[in-house]
């Protein structure tokens, strides 16, 4: 099992949101095929056939509980995780 598998199922069993490290969940939607833009503190990933933007944010090392169910509705809601990667 690949690193990204490991974090993958990680994301998608939902038992460990609070103790999601932020650069882990960064590089999720940068495998999913998403374009990552920063400003200040956000990070905003857009995939033109995708219509909805992830943005996350730090808090401290880790990710925002909400904000990796957000990345789990995109991925459940558009079959990402089936496909592995999203070609636009």
């Amino acid at each position: 099992m690949t690193t990204y598998d490991k974090l993958l199922a990680r994301v998608m069993s939902g038992r460990s949101d609070a103790n999601l490290e932020f650069d882990d969940l960064r590089r999720l939607p940068e495998h999913l095929g998403f374009a990552e833009r920063v400003h200040g503190s956000h990070h905003v990933f857009v995939n033109s056939g995708i219509p909805e933007m992830i943005n996350l944010q730090r808090e401290g090392h880790y990710a925002k509980p909400y904000q990796v169910r957000q990345v789990r509705t995109v991925i459940t809601a558009h079959h990402l995780a089936a496909e592995g990667t999203v070609h636009a």
